[in-house]
């Protein structure tokens, strides 16, 4: 696909700064245009990949923000990003209209201006624009507390209304025992761009090679066509490197070797691929038999690829699913050094993580606002004397 990204907040701009250091890693090509935009000057500036003219800086009039941030708020992320949306809408301007396949807005749900904010503008381009809108949404760790909760399951219900399909991604899921809040949140979002740029970048014409099996946009805009909430499996395993020329079917006659024995080993190394991706950890746990549609890509050197084992592999990811709905296709990489899978489970309805989070922002909500209903009184009795003899100034 080629796609208009946009990140909104903090942890939007990252991800998509990610984005496009790992296809400038990798020779890949997803990004046709890259935006940041956030309501704190110092966040855009910790940005190396998108350019910088690309990174907008919204709510500078507003007298909570002036460029500091929404402050955990999403209402006042919802509202600067409308009363400076025509800022944002120049800075869209610059899209290349004509030669992308959709959007896709891109923002951790805790915080404010991307939880606010994002939501406003996936409804916007939704309005503006034919192209579908996707989300890529970041939810926040259970121990981060009840805010950060009670604003992601806020923003949830807005941003999957707001999109054509929402993938999401759990924090919850990555983090291991011993990570610094910096480490945590710097191998999520490789994590993020290994598998959203595997997935969606499969079939572009960027000077790869072309098979019979390509996966092309509609495919993925089929797949992803669903609505609601979409998780991606992923698994790879090294490769032995195979000089340029020397990969495919045709060499394995030349080179002498068992062509049953070969392609046999090769169709268990892919089936056992995508089993072992959706049978880890996805960006969101989710029951995969919940799954409306599924759509399978294998990526790597063309030497290692098996039609009968992407074949095996479709016809027991429908088994799990329960659903015909799956398409498979391949990617080569004739430089790659590993072989990829990548499954896109979408309209995935049974969350446990989902439904975790919203008991947590329920109870969150609770607290709020008994506190709210006895702050005042709490203040009170602090600032005033108990015997009522003393008058204010």
């Amino acid at each position: 696909m080629n796609l208009a990204v946009i990140g909104f907040g903090n942890a939007g701009g990252k991800v998509v700064d990610k984005l496009l250091a790992f296809e400038s890693d990798t020779g890949r090509s997803l990004c046709r245009f890259a935006l940041a935009v956030n309501s704190a000057e110092i966040d855009l500036a910790k940005l190396d990949y998108v350019p910088r003219d690309n990174r907008i800086l919204i709510g500078q009039t507003d007298q909570r923000v002036k460029g500091r941030g929404a402050g955990a708020d999403p209402e006042v992320g919802a509202t600067i990003a409308r009363q400076d949306h025509h800022e944002i809408e120049r800075a869209m301007d610059g899209v290349p209209i004509h030669d992308i396949d959709g959007f896709l807005v891109v923002a951790g749900l805790g915080g404010g201006t991307g939880s606010g904010g994002a939501p406003v503008l996936a409804e916007t381009l939704s309005d503006r624009y034919a192209e579908p809108v996707y989300g890529l949404g970041v939810l926040p760790s259970a121990d981060e507390g009840g805010r950060p909760a009670f604003n992601a399951a806020r923003s949830l219900t807005s941003f999957t209304e707001a999109t054509e399909n929402l993938v999401l991604f759990d924090n919850d899921a990555w983090r291991q025992h011993g990570d610094s809040v910096e480490t945590g949140y710097e191998r999520t979002n490789e994590e993020i761009a290994r598998r959203v740029v595997t997935l969606l970048a499969a079939g572009e014409l960027d000077g790869s090679r072309i098979s019979e099996a390509a996966m092309d946009s509609s495919d993925v805009k089929r797949t992803l066509a669903t609505g609601g909430v979409s998780s991606i499996a992923f698994a790879s395993t090294e490769v032995e490197s195979v000089p340029r020329g020397e990969g495919g079917l045709i060499s394995r006659f030349t080179n002498g070797h068992d062509e049953n024995r070969d392609e046999s080993d090769l169709t268990m190394k892919v089936h056992g691929l995508v089993r072992k991706a959706v049978k880890s950890r996805l960006t969101i746990p989710a029951d995969i038999d919940s799954a409306e549609r599924s759509l399978i890509v294998v990526s790597g050197p063309p030497s290692e690829f098996s039609q009968k084992g992407m074949r095996r592999a479709r016809e027991w990811l429908e088994s799990e699913t329960d659903s015909v709905e799956v398409l498979a296709g391949d990617d080569p990489r004739e430089d790659a050094d590993t072989l990829s899978v990548a499954v896109l489970l979408s309209n995935v309805t049974r969350v446990d993580r989902i439904d975790a989070l919203q008991e947590q922002a329920v109870d969150a909500k609770s607290n709020i606002q008994q506190q709210a209903d006895t702050r005042e009184d709490e203040i009170d009795d602090l600032v005033t004397d108990d015997a009522g003899e003393l008058d204010p100034i």
